[in-house]
């Protein structure tokens, strides 16, 4: 079994005496239903287990009265002994309950009642075009999760990293101070492996059991034809081969120099007016992430940032780099990074900063000042520039020497290189960007 921060969420949810039920949200096949099942196994004496994809006529259960004496009733009659409900020791698991709108209004009423705790989970909540809207959503009566799929430090565990190893990253980190050769050597190849294998849970698993990349690929290729699918059946008739359309460009928005997202890249002579809500509806759906250039380098970051300029990354690594063409996976491995570094690595770092709860921001300016990322980071803002090799960050230097045009003391360089500092600039390597936890 994976180790997943999630379960660690759900216990802390569990240990609440006035938990409400909780959702987890996130984004198809990223482990939301392998997580559940395997903390109710562990914590409670009876599951009961709906599936309203796989079982539509488990929608019935909540088609009438929401008194949850007629639900538990409806629950035992379709699913006979599979539903036993004890007060206190019975969890709920309502599995893609987007697919059930009345299902998502019940849970105010089993927030109330108290007997039996819910766990609900769901891909899509929220996305236009998606099912109906759920007459009643029940604000205040129950906990939203967001999950993603496996992080770098996740991935590390599956790897064979402890928690102690960790922990002297971590004090490596805080310290100022290089990480021993062998293990710095360690992590440098495992963030490549984690480059190309990302975090899909059916893309570990089948790495850490076998390191056969042409499986690795083979999954996440259906996972990504497994979105478009879902593009071309869940989204408004309208927008399907427009959401479509914007998915499919981000390899080649993130090839260019400047890699703001250009509409007229998703199709010649196209706008935002067109092509915006498409590119939200992919975003909703916990496929991308969007980086928001900032007005200024300055706190508060989400108050000084630009709505209508903005990069696109994937979500996961692994499912961007499998976008590329065939062999890229293999040339990553070996270092071999051609024209393609500079998005590789970016999306890297979009893909472990917004794992770790980080909203994204960059910077740039016409003149070509451009900063990879800005983040908040021990209360202060700070650039982070991004570099596959030993590059040179001009455009730090240039931010560092105008203090009162900029606000920014400090700046942070990831790179292929161990830990040290030069002046004002904190010098990381790559794969001690997810410690970077602070704010």
């Amino acid at each position: 079994m994976l180790r997943r921060k999630i379960i660690d969420q759900l216990s802390d949810w569990r240990a609440d005496s006035r938990r409400k039920p909780v959702i987890i949200k996130g984004c198809r096949q990223c482990g939301k239903t392998y997580a559940a099942k395997a903390f109710a196994e562990a914590n409670y004496d009876n599951v009961v287990y709906v599936n309203f994809f796989e079982n539509p006529e488990a929608k019935d259960i909540f088609a009438g009265s929401l008194d949850i004496e007629q639900i538990t009733m409806m629950a035992s009659a379709l699913l006979g002994s599979a539903a036993r409900f004890v007060p206190g020791k019975t969890v709920l698991i309502l599995d893609e309950i987007q697919e059930c709108p009345q299902a998502r209004t019940a849970l105010k009423f089993f927030s109330v009642d108290g007997r039996y705790d819910v766990i609900g989970t769901g891909s899509l909540l929220g996305v236009a075009g998606y099912g109906e809207t759920p007459a009643s959503i029940p604000v205040g009566y129950e906990t939203v999760i967001d999950m993603h799929p496996l992080d770098f430090e996740e991935f590390c565990w599956a790897s064979g990293i402890t928690d102690q190893i960790v922990a002297l990253l971590r004090n490596c980190l805080e310290a100022e101070r290089p990480v021993p050769p062998a293990l710095h050597a360690r992590m440098r190849s495992l963030l490549l492996e984690y480059v190309v294998v990302g975090g899909m849970p059916d893309a570990v698993q089948s790495f850490v059991m076998d390191h056969d990349m042409r499986q690795v690929l083979r999954i996440q290729r259906d996972i990504v034809r497994a979105y478009e699918d879902d593009m071309v059946k869940y989204a408004p008739t309208a927008d399907k081969p427009l959401i479509k359309q914007c998915f499919q460009s981000i390899p080649r928005q993130l090839a260019k120099e400047n890699k703001k997202f250009q509409y007229s890249l998703v199709k010649k002579g196209s706008t935002a007016a067109r092509f915006a809500g498409s590119l939200q509806w992919v975003e909703d759906a916990g496929i991308t992430v969007r980086c928001r250039n900032l007005s200024i380098t300055e706190l508060p970051l989400d108050g000084n940032a630009l709505d209508d300029q903005f990069k696109v990354y994937m979500a996961d690594t692994g499912l961007f780099v499998s976008m590329l063409e065939d062999g890229t996976q293999f040339d990553i491995l070996n270092g071999n990074l051609f024209g393609y570094k500079g998005a590789i690595f970016e999306n890297l770092m979009a893909d472990i900063f917004s794992k770790m709860g980080r909203r994204l921001y960059y910077f740039r300016k016409d003149s070509g000042l451009e900063l990879d990322f800005v983040i908040r980071y021990k209360g202060e803002c700070v650039p982070v520039e991004v570099k596959a090799n030993d590059g040179n960050a001009k455009s730090v230097k240039t931010v560092l020497k105008h203090p009162e045009k900029y606000h920014v003391n400090s700046a942070i360089k990831l790179a292929d290189l161990n830990v040290g500092r030069t002046g004002e600039v904190l010098t990381l390597p790559l794969y001690l960007a997810f410690l970077l936890t602070e704010r």
